[in-house]
This record gives C-alpha cells, sequence and structure tokens, in this order.
C-alpha cells in the first residue's frame, strides 16, 4: 500500500506535552500544622512520603542528593503533624519546609538563595541557569516517560527520557517564568523555575480520572471525528514557514549491548502544513557519536534515512491513509476512550486493517482534542500478524548469507500547541529484528534500531529557507557524516538525557566518542 511504503523507514516516538506547579501565598504554618494519623510502616523514604501524600493532599519537591529515596526507614502509627510525620520519616530536623499550593517543597536553608538580578542591556552575554529531576506517578511511584518539560511562553521545553529524568536549560530572563510539566492522562502541574534551580527534584503527577460529569455522553463515529480533525488543519496548524530547534538522537543496539549512538542539534526549516514533508529542510548545529570498537568486525548495522523520517512522520503534512476515513480505506474504525491532554479532554480512536487485507499494514490509536478537532498524537505499529511481510520495506542491504526478519515496528507522533497554533513536538521510532545466518540453526542475533526527535524551541520571526550548502542531506546514513572533535559539546542546547540502560552500555563499551560544532 502507497501508505506503507511512503512510511516505510519510519521508526518511533511519544506525545510532548506540558505540566504545572503555581506558587501560593498559603501560610507555611497553617498546613505544616495540619494533623494526619498514620499507620504503623517501614519502607523507603519515598513511600513513606507517599503516605503523607494520601492523608494529606500534598505532594512533595526535593532535591534527591539531599534526600535518598531509597533509604530505609520506618515510623510508629499515631497522630501527626504534617510536619512532624516528615522530620519523622527523613531524620532531617534541620529541613525547610515551604507550602507552594498542593505542593511542599523540601530544602536545606542554605541551598534556597534569592534569585539573581539580572542586567540586561543591548551588549549583556545571555546566560542560562538548569533544572534536572524525575517525573513519577504520584500512586505507582513508576518513572512517566516522555513527559513534556517546559515554558509554554517562551516555547523552549524538553521530554524526559524513559527513566523519568528530565534536563532543562533556560535563559537567565526566564527564572522567574513557570515550568510546566506534562503528560498524556496526568494533571498538569506549574512551578516557578527559580524554585528548581540546584537540585535534582523528584516531581509526582496525578493520574486524571474522567468523571462522567465531564463529559456528555453520546454516540460517536470515528470516522466523523477523523473529518472534523482534517476539516481544522489549516486553523490548527501553522500556514507560515517556522524554525524548530530539535534533538535528535538514533542508536543501534544488539543482544551483546550498544552498538553504536549518534546525537545531534538541528535547525529545522518547516513549511507551511500545506505543503508537504519534502520542503522541509535540516542545518546541522552540533552532534556527536559514539562507536563501539569491539564491533567493528562483526555484523554491521547502519541506520539509513532517520532523518527523514522524522520530516515525512509529520503526519499532518504527510496524511498516512490510517488518517483518511474515505469509505474505501482499507481500515477500521472504533471510539475506544476519553483522556485528558495537557487539562484537555482528547477523543481515542482505535484503528486496524480490514480482516480481508492480507498484508502488512497498521494498527494503533489516534488522539483528537474534543474542542478543537486537533490531532494531538498518534502511536501506531505495523500489524504483527503481517510484520514477517514487511522485512524488505525496510532493509535497504544485506549480505546474501543472512536473513532478517522484522519482530516489531512502531511509531509515536505528538504535537503541542503554543499561541493557538499546533506544532510537531516529539517523534520515536523503534524497530526490532531477528537476524539469522542462512545454513546455521543457532547463533540469532537480536537487533534493535531506533530513533527519536524532539523540538526544543520555535521560532516564527524573520524565517527563510537555508542554502544549498547549509542543509542536511536526510536520507544518507547519518552517523557517517563527517565532522571534527569539539570538547565544548552541548554548551547551552535542551537535549533528551540518556537513559539508565544506554548509560551503562557507553560506559562498558571501549568507545569512540566524536563531537562536532557547526
Amino acid at each position: 500500500m502507497d501508505d506503507f511504503r511512503t512510511l516505510r523507514q519510519l521508526i518511533v516516538g511519544w506525545l510532548l506535552l506540558f505540566v504545572a506547579l503555581i506558587p501560593m501565598n498559603a501560610q507555611n504554618g497553617n498546613v505544616l500544622g495540619q494533623v494526619i494519623r498514620l499507620p504503623k510502616s517501614k519502607g523507603n523514604i519515598y513511600q513513606l512520603l507517599g503516605l503523607v501524600t494520601e492523608r494529606s493532599g500534598y505532594l512533595f519537591i526535593y532535591d534527591s542528593k539531599i534526600i535518598d529515596n531509597e533509604q530505609t526507614t520506618s515510623i510508629k502509627g499515631g497522630d501527626y503533624t504534617i510536619q512532624e510525620a516528615i522530620y519523622a520519616i527523613t531524620g532531617n530536623k534541620n529541613l525547610a519546609i515551604r507550602a507552594i499550593e498542593n505542593h511542599l517543597l523540601l530544602y536545606m536553608p542554605e541551598s534556597l538563595s534569592a534569585p539573581k538580578s539580572v542586567s540586561v542591556t543591548p551588549d549583556s552575554i545571555q546566560t542560562y541557569f538548569s533544572i534536572e529531576g524525575s517525573l513519577q506517578d504520584q500512586y505507582t511511584h513508576e518513572p512517566i516517560a516522555f513527559g513534556s518539560v517546559g515554558i509554554g511562553e517562551a516555547a523552549i521545553g524538553t521530554i524526559t527520557n524513559q527513566n523519568g529524568e528530565f534536563r532543562l536549560k533556560l535563559p537567565d530572563s526566564l527564572r522567574l517564568s513557570k515550568v510546566r510539566f506534562s503528560h498524556i492522562g496526568y494533571l498538569p502541574q506549574e512551578i516557578d523555575g527559580r524554585e528548581l534551580i540546584d537540585k535534582h527534584t523528584v516531581l509526582s503527577l496525578e493520574p486524571k480520572v474522567i468523571s462522567i460529569q465531564e463529559v456528555i455522553v453520546r454516540l460517536t463515529n470515528p470516522k466523523r471525528l477523523l473529518q472534523e480533525m482534517l476539516d481544522e488543519r489549516r486553523s490548527n496548524y501553522s500556514q507560515h514557514p517556522i524554525y524548530l530547534t530539535t534533538f535528535y538522537r538514533e542508536g543501534v543496539e544488539r543482544k551483546k549491548g550498544l552498538v553504536g549512538l549518534t546525537e545531534a542539534v538541528f535547525k529545522v526549516y518547516k513549511a507551511s502544513y500545506h505543503s508537504n514533508a519534502l520542503a522541509d529542510q535540516v542545518k546541522l548545529l552540533k552532534m556527536r557519536r559514539i562507536s563501539n570498537e569491539q564491533e567493528k568486525d562483526t555484523l554491521i548495522t547502519k541506520m539509513k534515512s532517520g532523518i527523514y523520517s522524522c520530516l515525512v512522520l509529520d503526519l499532518m503534512k504527510q496524511l498516512p491513509e490510517f488518517l483518511d476515513p474515505s469509505p474505501d480505506s482499507p481500515y477500521t474504525y472504533a471510539h475506544t476512550d476519553i483522556t485528558v491532554v495537557d487539562d484537555r479532554l482528547a477523543n481515542v480512536i482505535s484503528f486496524e486493517q480490514r480482516k480481508s487485507i492480507n498484508e502488512p499494514l497498521y494498527r494503533g490509536q489516534i488522539y483528537i482534542d474534543m474542542e478543537n478537532n486537533a490531532l494531538l498524537r498518534v502511536d501506531f505499529e505495523v500489524n504483527p500478524q503481517y510484520i514477517e511481510q514487511a522485512a524488505g520495506m525496510f532493509v535497504e542491504r544485506k549480505s546474501r548469507n543472512l536473513r532478517i526478519t522484522p519482530q516489531k515496528v512502531a511509531y509515536t507522533v505528538s504535537y503541542k500547541q503554543w499561541n493557538g497554533t499546533y506544532y510537531i513536538n516529539h517523534i520515536r521510532g523503534d524497530l526490532h529484528f531477528k537476524i539469522k545466518k542462512r545454513r546455521q540453526l543457532f547463533n540469532t542475533n537480536i537487533l534493535h534500531t531506533w530513533f527519536e526527535m524532539v523540538t526544543c524551541k520555535i521560532d516564527t520571526a524573520n524565517v527563510n529557507r537555508f542554502s544549498r550548502i547549509e542543509s542536511l542531506p536526510t536520507r544518507t546514513v547519518f552517523s557517517d557524516t563527517h565532522f571534527n572533535y569539539d570538547e565544548g559539546f552541548w554548551g547551552d542546547f535542551n537535549v533528551i538525557l540518556p537513559e539508565d540502560k544506554l548509560n551503562e552500555a557507553i560506559s562498558r563499551i571501549t568507545s569512540k566518542i566524536e563531537e562536532t560544532n557547526y
């Protein structure tokens, strides 16, 4: 199918949204003097602070360098003020506690300094500050992967990695701005950026349960929702070219570990949404390559067209067949859920190929804003029933004595709103293969290739196309791009933090790390 061939080299992503924590003027004494009853309990500090949250309604913000989440502790059953409970659980009566709306900020008094004053003159040098931490589910304590972290008013942000960890670098002029945290299915929250500086903050987000009172119960035609989404493309998405500053990474992993990782910062010229993806351009700003020297004499695997895939995965510009609700569509649709995306209700439409079609197409979920009909996110994968038939669509060249069989191919695309317009936000793709040498009964290799790109900044002023020299080829093997080593690397660019597993893999291998600055 044309739909499948258009997207055949894609590899997937996830939704970037935003969340909230807002300072309030409640007196600490009133909050900290509130009495709660706690049962006799033993566990780690994180678990016992969770008991305080359950009984008081207050979430905690603290630097994990000051409070060790995994430290084992115990408390006696009885009545406690919130302050007494915190001191009993942490074992540290020197902690200062500040109420910030429905959060309690725990810190050492000397660690929370007054915000620096910044004089802004035409000749002043832009300075930056960093905030970092992790997002976790309030009830399960599981990390929240691909959560959105950013400042909406400035169109600057990043996402959490698969461990829920984040780091966001912001210009000093935004110290007093509110940093917003969010993820699909959770209540968004905001907090002043200055409260998060110089600490590793652990934030808990509350899952959003949709009550029946919040929605009008009615029969919903999923094809009608798709058509309304398409009808609103012009009003919901940019009709003018824009610049996106993005962070991109692609990797190749095998059963034995990491083979190679390439990371980069791009400036993307994004043509208007009535143009197709071929009109977009990519300019390389920085890149880094990490390669496993021990893998050089074994199976060589390279990813091609990962950047191009990120461009054509902008589904509002490059409409796939599963977004076309025409009568002869090869897909069936069902309205399967209502969820919350950045404090807004969204319809969830599930789709799959018709039973009569016996070739590899897609199945997945489409998220559409209930109020303005904007496409917010799509999660989709090649139908597992026919995945093995798709090998030729994902493998460009291979040795004749190798048999390569796809096991799972999945994609995610998300958009976020800024000033009333939606922009591509986060893309991630994952391809899983089984590789076996012909005429060998054993010795099967498991291969995982992946890429993702996140929008870190949006610019709408003075947007012009790049020259041919500046524009980066997008259909080549990006990891083979030539560059010069640069010891000062990411600087003030925002990136996705590497996951624990990836960090461990990098530290274990004999690696060659190369960096460049354009």
